[in-house]
C-alpha cells in the first residue's frame, strides 16, 4: 500500500497572489509554498479580524526567523572579520539585527506595502511601524529559510547589507544611533539630546513606547520601540537621518 503523497494548498486568491508575487520579486525568491510566503507578511491583528478563514500569522516564522538572522549575520561577520574576537563579533551583529536594523532592511525591500494588517494597525501606521516591520523582516528571512535553507537566506543577506558590513569595516557599526548622535550634537550644537517617552501604547505583555528626541527645543526624531532603549536608539537614527538631509531640510 503505497503512502499518501503530501495535502495539496488550497488556492490563493488572485490578490494574495499578486502580493506572494511581489514579495517574490523583492526578495529574489520563488515560493513552492505560497501560503508560508503569505504567512511572513500577516500581522495577527489580520487573522484576528478574519475568524474562521484559513489564515495564519507571522509570528511562528518570526520566532524561527530571529534565530536563522542571527546564524546567517554571524556566518558572513566571521567570513568577512577573521581576526576579530568574540565580543567585537557579537557588537556588530547586534548592530545589524537590533530593531532598528532589521526594520531598516524590510523598508529598503518595501515590506510594507505587502503587509497584511487589521483596521485597526492600517489606521495607525502599521505599515511604518519599526516593530511590526522587524518582525515581518524577521517572518520572511524564515520563510526563505524553509524554501531554499541557509544559502538562500546568505544570498540575501549578501544583496540587501553590503552597506552595513562597509559600515563594519570601517568600524563604525558597533557605534549605536545614540552614541553617533550625541558625538555629532555635541560638535555641531553643543548641546546633548534630550529623550522622553511620549507614549506607552498596547497591553503590558507586548507594550510599545514612543519616544521623542529634542535639539535645540525642537523634535528632531519621534519613534517607537519595544522598549524605551530600542525607542530611543530609532528616535536617534531618525534624527541622524534629518541631520544628514540638505541644509535647507535643517
Amino acid at each position: 500500500m503505497s503512502e499518501p503523497g503530501p495535502i495539496a494548498e488550497p488556492p490563493l486568491s488572485p490578490t494574495d497572489r499578486e502580493l506572494v508575487a511581489s514579495l517574490e520579486r523583492r526578495i529574489g525568491v520563488s515560493f513552492r509554498s505560497p501560503r508560508t510566503a503569505l504567512a511572513a507578511i500577516t500581522h495577527r491583528s489580520y487573522v484576528n479580524e478574519h475568524p474562521g478563514e484559513p489564515l495564519e500569522d507571522n509570528e511562528r516564522l518570526e520566532f524561527l526567523g530571529d534565530a536563522v538572522i542571527d546564524l546567517a549575520i554571524s556566518h558572513r561577520l566571521m567570513e568577512r572579520f577573521p581576526a576579530a574576537r568574540e565580543g567585537e563579533l557579537s557588537k556588530m551583529r547586534a548592530a545589524v539585527v537590533d530593531e532598528p536594523g532589521l526594520a531598516s532592511l524590510a523598508r529598503s525591500l518595501e515590506l510594507g506595502p505587502l503587509l497584511r494588517l487589521g483596521r485597526g494597525e492600517e489606521q495607525t501606521g502599521g505599515r511604518e511601524k519599526p516593530s511590526l516591520l522587524a518582525d515581518a523582516m524577521e517572518a520572511v528571512v524564515a520563510a526563505v529559510y524553509h524554501e531554499d535553507g541557509l544559502p538562500a537566506v546568505l544570498a540575501l543577506v549578501d544583496r540587501s547589507l553590503g552597506e552595513v558590513f562597509e559600515r563594519a569595516s570601517a568600524g563604525t557599526l558597533d557605534r549605536d544611533y545614540k552614541t553617533q548622535l550625541q558625538e555629532l550634537a555635541q560638535s555641531r550644537f553643543r548641546l546633548a539630546p534630550r529623550y522622553r517617552v511620549v507614549a506607552e501604547l498596547g497591553p503590558d505583555h507586548a507594550k510599545l513606547f514612543e519616544v521623542e528626541v529634542e535639539l535645540r527645543g525642537a523634535v528632531a526624531g519621534r519613534a517607537t520601540g519595544r522598549s524605551k532603549k530600542d525607542a530611543e536608539q530609532a528616535a536617534a537614527r531618525l534624527a541622524l537621518e534629518m541631520l544628514a538631509g540638505p541644509p535647507d531640510d535643517r
